[in-house]
């Protein structure tokens, strides 16, 4: 938990500077790929993925140190070679992870997240799953276990193969020669990200494309196809945590709908996108069917909301930031003050998010949300230590939580105002 912490110390700043670098170049050579409201989307996805897996809120399956135990046919020891091997083996298992994720209607639900925007950017990578709360994909790390190679080989490789797979996620690099017959290159993924017909679920390796190749699942970018990103069902929402269990929402009402028992239990385990007959019927659910003419996501937003969504968002940087830097010691505070913590980010995340979105009820979770940071300040007279090194940060707290009230209440009722004219117009 602390280790991780420090590592995304580390790496969320460099993500930061790399996704506001794309957008500065977008804006320099006249093809900014970057929307405003998206890519705070994005950035709050990002942060309730890293809490949530800082805060370890996930059951893992340990089952690999039981194969490491029970099958290992050798041990070996922490050498280069052994490294690049389990890099070899992760990324094979990543393939897998990943193809199922695309073909079972349940696992889907673990990946939609990250194909939710419209836009095609490195903001985009940050969009990753707080809906896995089971880990079961390790027993695809029986090679690793049969040759002995040890957990701590499996932990520090393991992430670096997943920021690995960040810098692809960009339209401003064109296809790279001989590359493209060995990595996974931005040209592979646009792809993959790619709601048309001739690439959906294709080019689904993380690192090495050989993956593709060997298992029939390789397109490449067509000059005469042009890819369209997003998916099929679009999640019309800027709010994160909605668009994770959506599609788990509608299989639950397929399953209670429906009258086939039948597809009651196995609809979970079909063909992604599968619904019964007789539900798709009666409930339609919108979908694209032509990728060149449909209405992409967006908000009316003005300057001001925008300015003040990216307070918002730095803020909630800051906080997580302190977060993942002071674990060890807010845990000897409280044991359950972390979960707190955790709590707090995923309302600010939540109440931005409906704000961006315009819907009114952003206010009663803005209350919710303020409300847990003054019982803080209350119960503890402090902000988890963190008056140690800033003095009046009580008093500096407070009038924030004062200020970020009337600000929301000011921007739903101006958003209520605006909508009810553009209705009667």
């Amino acid at each position: 938990m602390e280790t991780y912490g420090k590592i995304l110390l580390i790496a969320m700043p460099a993500f930061l500077v790399l996704v506001l670098f794309e957008k500065w170049w977008g804006w320099r050579k006249g093809f900014d790929t970057v929307r405003n409201m998206d890519m705070i989307s994005s950035l709050s996805s990002g942060i309730t993925n890293v809490t949530k897996s800082v805060l370890e809120i996930t059951i893992a399956i340990g089952i690999y140190p039981f194969m490491l135990q029970y099958l290992a046919l050798t041990h070996i020891e922490n050498t280069i070679l052994v490294y690049i091997l389990t890099f070899i083996i992760i990324d094979f298992n990543g393939y897998w992870v990943h193809r199922w994720s695309h073909e079972v209607n349940l696992f889907w639900n673990l990946h939609v997240i990250h194909h939710s925007s419209e836009e095609y950017n490195l903001a985009c990578a940050l969009r990753q799953s707080i809906s896995a709360f089971f880990n079961m994909f390790t027993v695809l790390l029986l090679p690793a276990a049969l040759l002995g190679i040890p957990e701590q080989v499996i932990a520090t490789v393991a992430p670096l193969q997943l920021f690995a797979q960040f810098w692809y996620h960009t339209r401003h690099i064109n296809k790279m020669g001989f590359l493209e017959k060995i990595i996974v290159t931005p040209s592979h993924h646009r792809v993959h990200h790619a709601v048309n017909p001739e690439y959906m679920d294709k080019n689904l390796s993380q690192i090495f494309i050989i993956w593709d190749k060997l298992f029939g699942t390789f397109q490449e970018e067509l000059k005469e196809v042009p890819p369209v990103y997003g998916i099929s069902r679009p999640a019309k929402t800027w709010n994160p945590i909605k668009i994770n269990f959506q599609h788990l929402w509608l299989m639950i009402k397929d399953a209670w709908r429906t009258n086939n028992w039948v597809d009651k239990f196995t609809l979970w385990f079909r063909r992604t996108g599968y619904r019964p007959a007789d539900v798709a019927a009666k409930y339609p659910v919108y979908k694209i069917e032509d990728v060149y003419h449909f209405e992409k996501y967006d908000t009316r937003t003005s300057p001001a909301f925008t300015a003040w969504a990216w307070v918002q968002l730095t803020l909630l940087l800051l906080s997580i930031s302190y977060l993942f830097g002071n674990i060890a010691y807010i845990n000897s505070i409280d044991g359950s003050y972390i979960y707190w913590y955790g709590a707090f980010v995923f309302l600010t995340v939540y109440a931005l998010t409906e704000l961006m979105d315009r819907n009114s009820n952003a206010m009663i979770w803005e209350v919710l949300r303020c409300g847990l940071g003054c019982w803080f300040l209350y119960q503890q007279g402090d902000w988890f230590g963190a008056g140690f090194w800033l003095a009046n940060l009580k008093i500096i707290l407070t009038a924030y939580f004062i200020i970020s009230l009337l600000t929301t209440l000011y921007f739903t009722l101006k958003h209520k105002k605006e909508d009810s004219t553009s209705f009667a117009t």
